[in-house]
């Protein structure tokens, strides 16, 4: 790269100058030590900058002084939690959420029970853990959102903008589960639980209470009638669940097709804004009031799960239940699909690729000790899914035993679990409504923490991207706005008759585990080799005051790319048309909106990079090293800034002191 392309501005001599009268304060003194990692990590330069009279002082003018947080007049400083544990709580309620409850336990009764664990804590410590501190620490080090943080290397910033599209896909669609469980919640404040009789408008003839297997166990009875039913067990094989009737009859009230939309459910509307609404109310402050909302949503569902786990375990059946969990099957190991399966629920469970954890990081202070938090995180996160399954599998226990049919027949993932199988054992509970109404007031307390940081993600690298110029008093609360109803509109469509196909193609395919470990996979690339391992960890030392294991370095360069390729590869080979139930196959355009939906954030990557080095000018080594060059923010001074005392021997008009110290700064 040509001297040339370092601009020899005003900011440069200012800063030369000011660095000259008042050298900044390196945060060890001047040692080459690491910073101790129990300082507070107040920024005096920073503060002073954002004032106009500090090292990075209004006289930055230009393209210069939307480099920091906190740069120039009309540029508030970038807000920190009130307290660590704010951080801690706000992570566990975003990454802690419904796939822990309603996916893990599923994964690991199929998979081979206990035998699971082998191949899930494997992929933990290659891939879980490593990414999962790589996001956070990044956000910590940048201070920036999942866009801005990509300036550490700004030829690749496409990462940013392929997360930011991910996380809004999974805000528009992830909030339809909060709205279905807030109508489920509505409807169990009722003696009888809607669900459980056939006695209701939405109801057809096939519906039945009981099925009675057990008596249909003879062949020779086919044609017997079974119970109070008025049904032949050779009907019995088309009856259906008043459960069932009701998801699909009333909640869903569900069309034929994708390509019939039919008419706008006007109760589950409701239910939305009122979901959205608290969404709102939630984020529109930023992270003051995000932080202490986080301590109920993120621990209140853990006393429900306690309560729920000791009423599931003193039911009938809840010990085979529990077995059919637990037992390990060591054939299951042989399997490719187990260790796919693994490895596609860690990166789903700690909310990897999706950018909001860069951007709960982006606000910690810059001595937060994030490997520590890292490790605490993913204890809790895999705990919680560990333990989920004991709550779960003792309720279908018990619901095995009451219908006289084994556990597999009952064992749901995703929303069958969470809509048809456990509504369908709490409704032969004794004292159903309470049972019911604590579940789905759990459930809408872990989506919604983990939705409004999933916006709290997405709206901070929208802010990041607007200069201090357009800084408005109330543009948090306007962003929050219009990125609540932009959703809003886009899920009207998931809300009719149709919806629950649309829902299917946002979830098979926008989120899906293809474009998450793609996104893995690249932030892993571009920080091991482009920026380089062996820096940033220098640069966690920094803010730390110690260097991490080498083990993530190695992870980040070479073991997690090849986990996160392989599994990507796997799904790519054994890809399969969505369905709905095995029986709806979608029809050939709706794949192609769902592909669409999937390559609008993969291509952000290789689209933006190609664009940028188009764009550039100079020879391809030379838009290289251009486009590679970290740009770095305010805050960088105080870390990062040269010995001072190799800069005395210089003149202050010299073209060496003003590229010293542009590149030092910006």
């Amino acid at each position: 790269m040509e001297k040339q392309a370092l601009p020899a501005s005003s900011c440069s001599l200012v800063l030369l100058e000011e660095t000259k009268k008042r050298p900044p304060l390196l945060s060890n003194g001047g040692s080459t030590s690491y910073p101790s990692a129990s300082t507070n990590g107040s920024l005096a330069p920073l503060a002073a900058a954002g004032s106009g009279t500090g090292l990075l002082g209004s006289t930055c003018t230009g393209q210069e002084k939307t480099g920091g947080v906190g740069t120039g007049p009309g540029y508030p400083e970038r807000e920190t939690w009130t307290r660590q544990m704010d951080f801690i709580m706000s992570c566990v309620g975003f990454a802690v959420g419904l796939g822990n409850v309603w996916r893990f336990p599923y994964l690991c009764y199929k998979n081979g029970g206990g035998v699971f664990f082998i191949p899930y804590l494997l992929i933990v410590f290659v891939g879980g853990i490593p990414i999962f501190f790589l996001e956070i620490a990044l956000g910590q080090f940048m201070k920036a959102g999942s866009i801005n943080v990509w300036n550490i290397a700004p030829l690749f910033k496409g990462l940013g903008y392929a997360s930011m599209v991910i996380v809004f896909f999974c805000n528009t669609y992830y909030i339809m589960v909060l709205a279905w469980g807030f109508y489920y919640l509505i409807k169990s404040f009722s003696s009888t639980l809607p669900w459980s009789t056939c006695e209701n408008e939405w109801n057809t003839p096939s519906c039945i209470e009981i099925f009675h297997h057990q008596d249909c166990k003879n062949a020779s009875l086919a044609n017997v009638t079974i119970g109070n039913s008025n049904m032949t067990c050779a009907e019995l094989g088309d009856a259906r669940s008043p459960i069932i009737e009701f998801w699909e009859n009333k909640v869903l009230n569900i069309s034929s097709g994708l390509d019939e939309p039919g008419h706008i459910n006007w109760e589950l509307m409701l239910c939305l804004i009122v979901v959205w609404i608290l969404v709102y109310f939630c984020v529109w402050k930023g992270v003051k009031s995000t932080g202490k909302i986080v301590y109920f949503t993120a621990t209140f569902p853990y006393v429900v799960l306690i309560i729920l786990l000791v009423r599931g375990i003193t039911l009938p059946g809840a010990y085979n239940g529990i077995m059919y969990y637990i037992k390990p099957d060591w054939s299951k190991l042989q399997e490719a699909q187990v260790w796919i399966d693994a490895g596609t629920q860690i990166f789903f469970s700690y909310a990897i690729g999706l950018g909001a954890l860069t951007a709960l990081g982006s606000y910690n202070r810059f001595n937060n000790d994030c490997y520590k938090d890292a490790f605490v995180l993913a204890l809790i996160n895999s705990g919680t899914s560990f333990f989920a399954g004991f709550v779960v599998f003792s309720i279908l226990g018990f619901m095995a035993a009451e219908q006289g049919v084994d556990i597999s027949q009952v064992a749901e993932s995703g929303p069958g679990l969470a809509f048809i199988a456990y509504p369908k054992a709490v409704s032969l509970m004794p004292v159903a409504p309470l049972w019911a109404a604590l579940f789905f007031f759990m459930l809408l307390l872990l989506g919604l923490d983990s939705q409004f940081v999933g916006v709290e993600g997405f709206v901070t690298g929208i802010l990041d991207l607007c200069p201090g110029k357009y800084y408005h008093r109330y543009r948090r609360e306007i962003a929050v706005a219009i990125c609540c109803l932009l959703c809003f509109i886009i899920e009207l469509s998931m809300v009719t008759q149709g919806g629950m196909y649309v829902f299917q193609l946002f979830d098979y395919y926008s989120a899906s585990g293809m474009t998450l470990l793609w996104q893995a996979f690249w932030e892993c690339i571009v920080v091991a080799w482009v920026y380089g391992a062996d820096r940033f960890m220098d640069d966690v030392a920094r803010m730390i005051g110690y260097r991490p294991v080498p083990w993530m370095k190695w992870c980040w360069s070479f073991i997690t790319p090849c986990v996160c390729m392989g599994i990507f590869l796997f799904h790519l080979v054994n890809y399969k048309p969505l369905t709905y139930n095995t029986v709806y196959v979608y029809p050939w355009w709706g794949e192609v909106i769902g592909w669409c939906l999937a390559l609008s954030s993969m291509l952000c990557i290789p689209v933006s990079v190609l664009y940028k080095i188009f764009r550039a000018k100079g020879s391809f080594r030379q838009r290289w090293a251009h486009l590679t060059t970290p740009v770095w923010g305010a805050h960088h001074l105080e870390y990062m800034a040269p010995d001072i005392r190799s800069l005395s021997s210089l003149s202050p008009g010299t073209d060496d002191n003003k590229v010293i110290i542009f590149e030092s700064v910006m």
